[in-house]
């Protein structure tokens, strides 16, 4: 018994030495060399199971565009032999042509060996033949500071493609968004048709100078015709392309600009009467709504109307409503002014003249949007105390003769009748009062629906690009608007600041190459930072922290 359980002592010790000299990090290649353009999908096995974040694949975003990885972990038993093994995929993208290196890898003493990789320029990279190619282009190559541009990116391809990832555009001082939804067509190139996506942005530079916008790239999976051979579970292949970086020159405001600066193609005032006579009555309320529109222009940038003091009127404006909407892949804002005109004598009105200064980017000349001088005919209210003014003497004087009789007499009467309503309302009271049931106070529950501050930070803290965004768009829907339904609705009601400017790269990142990580501590210092300054807070908008 003693000889036998020495033996297998023996045997585990050898097992244990086995496993522990056998332990090695491959690192391979599917492809070498490789064409720019296409995925070269790189592949790290360890005969060890190791947690999935042990290895750091950040250095090879300098050579490579990087999506993935993704892990498995194995474990089998041959001949009571046990062994396991961790492996990781990511799919590279080749940045340039040339001789880049795939560096080694170490987990604990135990390194992969490096990989040089040869990147030969792709025979065809757009154009007869191409299988997937992009074109982006800028609807101006100049403009001016805070005039809206319009950035596309068109992907063509042939064949079925199953799912793709195009990269964000970013560019440094300037607002970037997505205008309307993909469009899908068809062209036909060098006599080759081609299926289209066609993605269109605004942009809106908020600074002058020379602004460089890096070149779209887009991966995805499209069916293998060489492999599928009309099956049904039909193989994929990784297919990428890269467009051009552009060059966008931004103007500085022109000199003599003292006016609000609206840049834009088409600046008009309309205006609407309600009722729509031009004929006044003399203390009746009227509304007069005017609409400012402008084309390539946000609803923020449109500036307020102020109609002044109009003599023989009062004027009572309402709060404006803005708005845009998106047009044949063009923006239109709207801003709306109600005001309430009371005409307080008669005769005749006259409303001034209103004016919107704004700069033509067609013409690149300053322009003025009119909206004429209305005059309106006031006609005297009949029922207003003006007639008793052209009345005869004695009709006058019967008149405030019979007042004080006529008055005291209505007063008692109301009051009578008012004391006896009151009292019958009181005994309904007390009758309902004796006769409701017991209540019974029930627990308020705690609704997961309700904005949560602490899973707002939590989210920032573990980089939870999906939980911070449902978080902020609750907060925004319960204090702000109930219609806000998605990050870019917030983005009018706060101010300019880091806030602003982080939320809007949360906006964005479902676009984002994919394997690149949302990075919330900037969102969260911008949130904290916030709080703690209420004057920089929009009249009307609530706190992130109610309460406090």
């Amino acid at each position: 018994m003693v000889k036998l359980c020495f033996r297998l002592l023996l045997v585990g010790l050898a097992l244990l030495w086995q496993a522990q000299a056998a332990t090695q990090l491959k690192a391979s290649v599917d492809k070498n060399p490789a064409m720019y353009g296409e995925a070269i999908v790189l592949q790290l096995v360890l005969d060890e199971k190791v947690d999935a974040g042990v290895l750091d694949f950040a250095v090879l975003e300098n050579d490579f565009r990087v999506s993935g990885p993704s892990v498995s972990q194995s474990m089998q038993i041959i001949n009571g032999q046990s062994s396991q093994s961790t492996a990781w995929q990511l799919s590279l993208f080749p940045r340039r042509t040339g001789s880049l290196t795939i560096p080694a890898f170490t987990v604990g003493n135990i390194s992969s060996a490096p990989i040089n990789i040869e990147v030969q320029p792709a025979s065809q990279s757009s154009g007869k033949g191409a299988e997937l190619f992009l074109e982006n282009s800028f609807s101006h190559e100049a403009v001016h500071v805070q005039q809206m541009l319009y950035y596309e990116i068109k992907i063509y391809f042939k064949g079925e493609l199953q799912r793709g990832n195009l990269s964000q555009p970013e560019l440094a001082g300037a607002e970037v968004e997505q205008v309307g939804k993909d469009v899908e067509n068809s062209e036909i190139v060098n006599g080759e048709r081609y299926q289209t996506i066609t993605r269109r942005y605004s942009v809106v530079p908020q600074k002058s100078g020379n602004l460089t916008l890096n070149a779209p790239f887009f991966n995805g999976e499209m069916i293998d015709r060489d492999n599928s051979r009309y099956d049904y579970f039909a193989r994929t292949k990784a297919v990428s392309a890269e467009g051009e970086p552009l060059t966008l020159t931004v103007n500085a405001i022109p000199d003599g600009q003292q006016h609000h600066w609206l840049p834009s193609e088409l600046v008009a005032l309309t205006e609407e009467w309600s009722p729509s006579s031009q004929q006044l009555v003399q203390g009746e309320p009227v509304t007069r709504t005017i609409t400012l529109t402008a084309l390539d222009l946000a609803d923020h940038q449109l500036p307020d109307l102020t109609l002044g003091t109009v003599n023989g009127a009062k004027i009572y404006p309402e709060q404006p409503q803005s708005h845009k909407a998106e047009r044949k892949g063009r923006i239109v804002a709207q801003k709306v002014f109600s005001y309430a005109i009371i005409a307080d004598k008669s005769g005749t009105l006259t409303m001034p003249e209103v004016q919107v200064h704004w700069w033509n980017t067609k013409t690149n000349q300053p322009d003025v949007a009119v909206l004429p001088a209305v005059i309106l005919q006031v006609s005297p209210n009949p029922q207003q105390s003006d007639n008793s003014v052209s009345a005869a003497p004695e009709q006058r004087v019967s008149t405030v003769a019979a007042e004080p009789v006529s008055d005291w007499y209505f007063s008692y009467s109301s009051w009578l009748l008012l004391v006896l309503w009151l009292g019958t309302v009181a005994m309904w009271l007390l009758q309902q009062w004796y006769q409701r049931p017991p209540t019974v106070e029930l627990p308020v529950a705690d609704s997961a629906v309700r904005f949560n501050p602490r899973k707002l930070k939590q989210a920032c803290q573990q980089n939870d690009g999906v939980q911070a965004r449902e978080q902020l768009l609750r907060w925004a829907q319960q204090l702000i608007d109930p219609q806000i339904t998605t990050l870019s609705d917030i983005l009018p009601h706060l101010p300019d600041g880091a806030l602003k400017s982080q939320i809007q790269q949360l906006s964005y990142q479902g676009y984002q190459a994919a394997g690149k990580t949302w990075q919330g501590h900037g969102l969260l210092e911008a949130w904290a930072h916030f709080q703690h300054q209420p004057a920089q807070t929009p009249a009307g908008l609530a706190p992130l922290y109610p309460g406090r």
